[in-house]
């Protein structure tokens, strides 16, 4: 298997129990609906959660501008160091320490007064989709803002600076530590990369006791399951030549193209999905290609169903390029398949009666949105595999997410600073806040 799937089994997890669905929680770890609001609705009653509020609200102006200030920074995939610097930068001026770690994840750590080693994370990842020379410009309208990343997830790194602005200004005091985590290579064939070293590598690796990820823009959602993806750059090769003289001869273009219409026949269970997301060759009109590549992800909730569409991908693949060699001459060489695996996410699941789960659906009814349980590839992937309890839960409102030009955040003050309250609210309680 591949090396992740090793990291799991040294962690003492087999490939079938993070494929099992989760069940209940334990029962010193479960929490009902109706704790859960009581809970909640004791801490936004405490003078702490008030002063917090209170600071928000005054800094609002203040979060929207770093927002933008961190959208413009380009960062796409393996490309965000200047972004990442930005950042770290920032989270000093909010009070907090911040280092950047091997693979280029921002880190910094805030104390409880237990002085345990275990901490609990909160993420948002640097990355976004776009590539380097994407324009960034922002335009407005109305209350709001339209622009590449700006939601997904600049606004869940301002949030977590916010956070901790307020948190220090407010003379907050938690038991718990908190671990703030600026994430590098979420997106696209990142594969996970920086909260993989974070859970695997990294010096807080045996630390982390649970996960809040502080991503997306739907108010009513928090993320509790993750699915699987497999994703694959393949390469069919020939020999190339000219499109008149060459006639005739192997084309890589046409084994590509069998390829995309037979995957796209392949019946997919509830909860797996695939695409060809990307595809590229040749080099003019009037040339027969030398090579005809495509990337392709598979997705599922399921590790048994997500592994049955990628063995039914690798059978077709090797099936198109052994029919365009029959179909067409291969005197001066034939068609060559080359494939690899570029990312590998597992699949996993926090238990809906886990009081993390239940505190973050509750902090949501509480401002005023239904609360919803969702399924999203996130971050949150490799600890919910990993059986670390694990939440997402994002921090604004908007929609679109990575599309450069319908993208946005809207930040109307009202729901704004509500949507900033629901991850604020599962931290505090995560964190054990310690209220007069």
């Amino acid at each position: 298997m591949l090396q992740w799937n090793k990291r799991l089994q040294r962690a003492g997890l087999s490939l079938a129990l993070v494929a099992m669905s989760v069940g209940a929680a334990p029962a010193a770890l479960a929490m009902s609906a109706q704790e859960a609001d009581a809970a909640v609705a004791r801490l936004m009653k405490s003078a702490e959660y008030k002063a917090l509020s209170d600071l928000l609200d005054k800094d609002h102006d203040n979060i929207v501008e770093q927002n933008i200030q961190l959208q413009q920074i380009p960062a796409p995939p393996f490309g965000e160091e200047k972004k990442a610097k930005a950042f770290a930068a920032l989270m000093k001026e909010a009070g907090l320490d911040a280092k950047i770690d091997e693979e280029g994840n921002v880190l910094a750590l805030w104390e409880g007064t237990a002085k345990r080693k275990d901490v609990h994370a909160v993420i948002a990842h640097i990355d976004t989709v776009f590539p380097l020379e994407q324009d960034l410009k922002i335009r407005r309208e109305g209350t709001r803002i339209l622009a590449p990343g700006i939601a997904d997830d600049t606004r869940g790194l301002v949030a977590l600076l916010a956070y901790v602005r307020a948190m220090k200004q407010a003379g907050i005091q938690t038991e718990e530590n908190l671990l703030f985590v600026g994430s590098v290579g979420e997106e696209g064939l990142g594969d996970l990369r920086g909260v993989k070293h974070l859970f695997g590598k990294g010096e807080y690796k045996d630390r982390i006791t649970s996960a809040i990820i502080v991503d997306g823009s739907n108010p009513e959602q928090v993320t509790l399951e993750g699915p699987g993806s497999k994703r694959y750059e393949v390469h069919f090769k020939g020999p190339g030549g000219h499109s008149y003289r060459a006639f005739g001869m192997v084309n890589p273009m046409y084994a590509l193209g069998n390829a995309m219409a037979e995957f796209g026949k392949v019946e997919a269970p509830k909860g797996t999905t695939y695409s060809v997301g990307v595809v590229g060759g040749g080099t003019s009109v009037n040339a027969i290609p030398s090579d005809a590549w495509m990337l392709v992800d598979m997705r599922s909730t399921s590790m048994k169903d997500l592994a049955s569409v990628e063995q039914q991908f690798l059978e077709i693949i090797k099936a198109a390029a052994e029919q365009e060699n029959k179909a067409r001459t291969t005197k001066t060489g034939p068609i060559a398949l080359d494939y690899k695996l570029v990312g590998d996410r597992p699949p996993g699941q926090t238990a809906e009666d886990h009081r993390l789960a239940q505190i973050a659906l509750a902090a949501t009814r509480a401002q005023g949105w239904k609360g919803r349980p969702n399924s999203s590839s996130t971050d949150g992937n490799i600890p919910m595999s990993m059986n670390i309890p694990t939440v997402g839960i994002g921090a604004g409102v908007g929609d679109h997410a990575h599309s450069a030009e319908k993208e946005y955040l809207d930040v109307e003050k009202g729901q704004s600073l509500r949507a900033l309250h629901r991850p604020l609210l599962t931290i505090l309680d995560a964190a054990k806040v310690q209220l007069r």
